[in-house]
C-alpha cells in the first residue's frame, strides 16, 4: 500500500509545544502536545530550556515518523515571536533564550530612544509600541551594551521560528513575519531595517531574509537521527511567527476585505487591508502593525478582553453562587440586551466598577459583562477598521460564545459578522505556506467554517 504524503508542523507556544501531522487535505492524521519545564537565565529569570526543546523536537518527530502509511514530505514551524536565539560560530547558542516578559533596564531604554529620535517618532517608524523585552531588537541591543564580549561571539541571531528551521536544516535565514512584528528592527516607511540596526552593527548578526515559502533539505545528521534514512528527502520550511501563520488560511480563503478578531487572553483585531501608516493616536491606543508572509503590513489593535471576561466571570460565580461553567448554559436574550442598553450608565465603562447587587440575576449580570466588553471591542476594532471592510470574522474563544457573537453583530450593524472555526489555524497556515513543495492537491475551499450572526434587536 503506497504511503500518504504528509507534512509535520511543530507549533511552539510559550506554554504548549504541539506537533501536527496533516494529510494533503489538511486533515489531522496525528497530533501530540507537551508542556516543558522552564530553565532560568543568568539572572534567575524563567526562560525557555533550549536543550530540552531540541530533545523534544527530535523525539516527537521520531514518533511522528512511525505513523503508519504516511510519508513525511516536509516539516515547517509556527512559533511565538519576540524571542531570539543567538548562535555562535560553533553552532551552539551563546545566550539563553531570554523571556520576552523579562523586565528591561529603564536607563538603557531611555538611552536607546533618546539616541534614535524619541519614543513616539521611533514607534511610528517601526510600528512598534514601547514594550521593553517584547521588542526583540531591544534584547540584542541590551547584550551589546551590557556584555560586548558575548555580543562579539554571536554569529547569527535567529528569531525562534527560524532557529527551529536551522536546527533541522543547518541553513540560517531571517523571515519577514518575525522581523516585522513589534521588534523595533524594521522601518515600515522605508521597508528595510531601521537605521539603528546598522549603526550598532546588529545588521551583521542577521542572516539574509528569505521568503516564507522557501524550503531547505534536512541535514544528514538530523535525517539519520529522526527518520533513519540514508538519503535526505524531507523538506524543511523557514518557519513563521504564529500570528502571521494563523492569518494565512483566511487570506487564502477569502478575496473580499475582512477584519479578523482573534480572541483568547487578548482579542486582537487584524486588518490585512489597512495599509495606512500607524498614527500617534493609534499607537497610544495599543495599535501596532506587523508584516504578513507577503511582506505587507497588517494593522492590528489589542484588547485584554479574554482575561477580563474570565476574571469578572469568577466574580459573578462567587456573588451568585454558581458553578464555574454556569455561564456556558446561558442563552442570548434580546429582551435583556434591550433593557440593559436603555438603562445603561455610560459613565461606567468597566464591568469591574459595577455593583453586582444591582442585577436581578446571574443571566442579567452576564449579559452586562459581555455588553461592556463589546463596547470596548468596538472602540478597539474601530481603530483599524477601513471603509472597504464589510465582513468581520471572530475566531478563538469568543467565537463560541453566543451572547458575545449576537451582541457584536448588534454593535456592527453595517457589517456581516461571522464566527469562524478552523482547527489549529497557525499550524495549518504554516503547512499552507509551503503547499507547492509537498502537496499536489488544490487548497480545500472549506478549510474555514463560518456561522453568520444576524442582528436581532
Amino acid at each position: 500500500m503506497p504511503s500518504t504524503p504528509a507534512i509535520a508542523i511543530l507549533d511552539i507556544g510559550k506554554t504548549n509545544k504541539k506537533i501536527f501531522l496533516f494529510d494533503e487535505s489538511y486533515q489531522i492524521i496525528w497530533e501530540d502536545s507537551s508542556v516543558l519545564p522552564e530553565a532560568k537565565d543568568e539572572d534567575g529569570y524563567p526562560c525557555e530550556d533550549l536543550t530540552l526543546l531540541n530533545s523534544w523536537i527530535k523525539e516527537t518527530l521520531k514518533k511522528c515518523a512511525r505513523v503508519s502509511n504516511t510519508e513525511i514530505s516536509a516539516i515547517n514551524f509556527s512559533a511565538y515571536g519576540a524571542s531570539l536565539v543567538h548562535i555562535g560560530k560553533n553552532g551552539v547558542p551563546v545566550t539563553p533564550l531570554y523571556n520576552y516578559l523579562k523586565p528591561y533596564p529603564e536607563k538603557l531604554k531611555r538611552q536607546f530612544y533618546d539616541q534614535y529620535g524619541g519614543e513616539m517618532i521611533f514607534s511610528m517608524l517601526t510600528a512598534s509600541p514601547v514594550l521593553g523585552s517584547l521588542n526583540s531588537g531591544m534584547q540584542i541591543y541590551r547584550i551589546k551594551k551590557e556584555d560586548p564580549d558575548r555580543f562579539a561571539e554571536i554569529k547569527y541571531s535567529l528569531h525562534l521560528p527560524q532557529y527551529l528551521s536551522w536546527f533541522l536544516s543547518g541553513k540560517e535565514c531571517s523571515d519577514i513575519t518575525s522581523i516585522g512584528c513589534h521588534t523595533n528592527l524594521w522601518n515600515f516607511s522605508k521597508n528595510y531595517y531601521h537605521e539603528w540596526v546598522h549603526r550598532e552593527s546588529v545588521i551583521d548578526k542577521f542572516p539574509p531574509i528569505m521568503s516564507s515559502g522557501t524550503t531547505h533539505v534536512i541535514r544528514p545528521e538530523m535525517n539519520s537521527q529522526i527518520f533513519y534514512k540514508e538519503k535526505a528527502e524531507c523538506l524543511i520550511g523557514t518557519g513563521l511567527h504564529d500570528s502571521s501563520a494563523a492569518m494565512i488560511p483566511y487570506i487564502e480563503s477569502f478575496q473580499e476585505p475582512f477584519v479578523l478578531i482573534s480572541s483568547g487572553t487578548w482579542s486582537i483585531s487584524m486588518n490585512p487591508f489597512n495599509l495606512n501608516p500607524l498614527t500617534a493616536d493609534e499607537l497610544q491606543n495599543d495599535c501596532l502593525c506587523y508584516l504578513n508572509f507577503k511582506g505587507k503590513p497588517v494593522k492590528a489593535s489589542r484588547l485584554f478582553s479574554g482575561f477580563e471576561h474570565d476574571y469578572q466571570k469568577e466574580r459573578l460565580d462567587e456573588f451568585f453562587q454558581k458553578s464555574k461553567d454556569f455561564y456556558l448554559g446561558i442563552a442570548y436574550d434580546p429582551g435583556i440586551a434591550i433593557e440593559l442598553k436603555q438603562n445603561s450608565d455610560r459613565l461606567i465603562m468597566q464591568f469591574s466598577e459595577r455593583d453586582l447587587s444591582c442585577f436581578r440575576s446571574y443571566e442579567e449580570a452576564y449579559h452586562k459583562l459581555v455588553l461592556d466588553i463589546i463596547d470596548q471591542q468596538v472602540i478597539s476594532t474601530s481603530f483599524i477598521l477601513t471603509k472597504e471592510i464589510k465582513r468581520i470574522f471572530v475566531d478563538g474563544g469568543f467565537s463560541r460564545n453566543l451572547i458575545y457573537m449576537h451582541l457584536l453583530a448588534e454593535a456592527f450593524p453595517l457589517h456581516e459578522v461571522f464566527a469562524a472555526t478552523i482547527a489549529q489555524a497557525s499550524a495549518i497556515g504554516a503547512a499552507m505556506i509551503v503547499h507547492d513543495h509537498w502537496n499536489e492537491k488544490e487548497f480545500p475551499a472549506d478549510i474555514v467554517e463560518l456561522k453568520y450572526y444576524r442582528r436581532k434587536v
